[in-house]
């Protein structure tokens, strides 16, 4: 129990002194060791890459989780280190409501069809996108945290180590002035010889008054100079030690540019999988029968009796049933009409009705009586067939 009283004393002792030294810097009353500029550098590199690492690591949080409640929820299950339960995420959940939706529809429907296969690209989208978020989570956002919670904490450590031994050999260099400026004034009476009662009566006199007190302010430069030895022996190891970890900074670098680029290659693989999955996705409905020619004459039957099945369909109708057995190899170029368009995404041709097409090339397209609106007669050279608008960009 002495023991740690003597320490606790000890310790208060050593606050107080550096509180004081501290002080008198801010006001500007005592000398203050500095730092080289080299070392000045590193610690401004070191502060820089500290809040930059953090916001970069926030933003990315909040891109790969847009929602506040969820990465609240994410942040205690890891505090608790406990696994988070998996949900499905919106895309394969819209998947889900949309095959749910078609099976209540029929599947048989046109429109249940194509819920059918919108809904199984939206489910392997954000298959895609759960992928993704696994991946960034483990190459990018974990060194990133890793840095802030491990190694940035020791390197804050051992600064605070390294500004109070700074203070303190501060503290140890101004007691030695102190006492050397004491002994100074204390040798200009140490040749009066005084009677020894004088002598003990100094006691209650200012040390440098008083000719005895010569000898007392020696032993006391010779302890405050002991003193500053290990003050600055301290500081200069401690200096070391945050030096090396400031360096270090460096491959922090390089190891965050590594993951970086992990990051760019796994966002690279998942947007082009998500544009081959919409790109297969058009080219089936692209193929589809177009559902929406019968409709107007459907809704004009709802206005009498009801449609039968032996009704006389429209002439629009009736034209769009005839594109079918249109014989692309007879149709002919109109003479005015045509215009050249842009080929947006790869086609393949279904039959030989149809012209294959190439990403980014142009072609000249024309429409002929009685072909299906989602389609067009495009030519490329000697070759001709039908393509898909959706396919295309008209030029003017």
């Amino acid at each position: 129990m002495d023991f740690n009283v003597k320490k606790l004393a000890s310790d208060a002792g050593v606050f107080f002194t550096r509180a004081v030294q501290f002080t008198g810097e801010k006001f500007g009353q005592v000398e203050k060791t500095e730092l080289d500029a080299h070392f000045e550098n590193l610690l401004s590199r070191a502060d820089s890459t500290k809040n930059w690492t953090e916001k970069i690591f926030r933003q990315t949080e909040v891109l790969l989780q847009p929602n506040p409640s969820a990465r609240i929820e994410e942040f205690l299950y890891e505090k608790l280190d406990r696994t988070v339960p998996s949900r499905p995420n919106n895309g394969e959940l819209l998947g889900h409501y949309m095959q749910d939706a078609a099976k209540d529809f029929g599947p048989g429907t046109p429109y249940g069809s194509t819920l059918i296969k919108v809904g199984d690209c939206e489910r392997r989208l954000g298959g895609a996108q759960r992928e993704f978020l696994q991946t960034s989570a483990i190459s990018f956002l974990a060194p990133l945290r890793n840095f802030l919670e491990g190694d940035w904490r020791t390197i804050s450590k051992e600064r605070r180590l390294l500004e109070n031994r700074r203070l303190d050999l501060d503290s140890s260099k101004a007691r030695l002035k102190k006492a050397k400026l004491a002994e100074s004034k204390a040798s200009q009476s140490k040749n009066v010889c005084l009677p020894c009662d004088v002598i003990r009566m100094c006691v209650s006199l200012p040390l440098s008054c008083c000719p005895a007190a010569f000898q007392l302010w020696s032993e006391e430069v010779d302890k405050a100079a002991h003193e500053l030895r290990v003050a600055q022996t301290e500081f200069d190891r401690q200096a070391e030690v945050t030096r090396l970890l400031l360096e270090g900074i460096s491959s922090t670098h390089v190891n965050h540019l590594r993951c970086l680029h992990e990051f760019v290659e796994a966002q690279t693989a998942y947007y082009k999988q998500c544009y081959l999955h919409m790109q297969d996705l058009q080219k089936e409905l692209g193929r589809f029968p177009n559902a929406f020619a019968g409709n107007p004459g459907l809704s004009m039957a709802s206005g009498g009796s009801s449609p039968q099945g032996n009704a006389t369909l429209p002439q629009d109708a009736a034209s769009a049933v005839e594109t079918d057995t249109l014989k692309i190899e007879e149709v002919q170029a109109p003479a005015t009409g045509t215009r050249k368009a842009k080929v947006l995404y790869d086609y393949d041709a279904a039959d030989t009705s149809e012209l294959s097409l190439l990403a980014d090339e142009l072609i000249t397209v024309y429409t002929v009586p009685g072909m299906d609106s989602d389609w067009l007669v495009g030519e490329r050279g000697n070759q001709k067939g039908r393509v898909p608008v959706t396919y295309l960009e008209l030029l003017s």
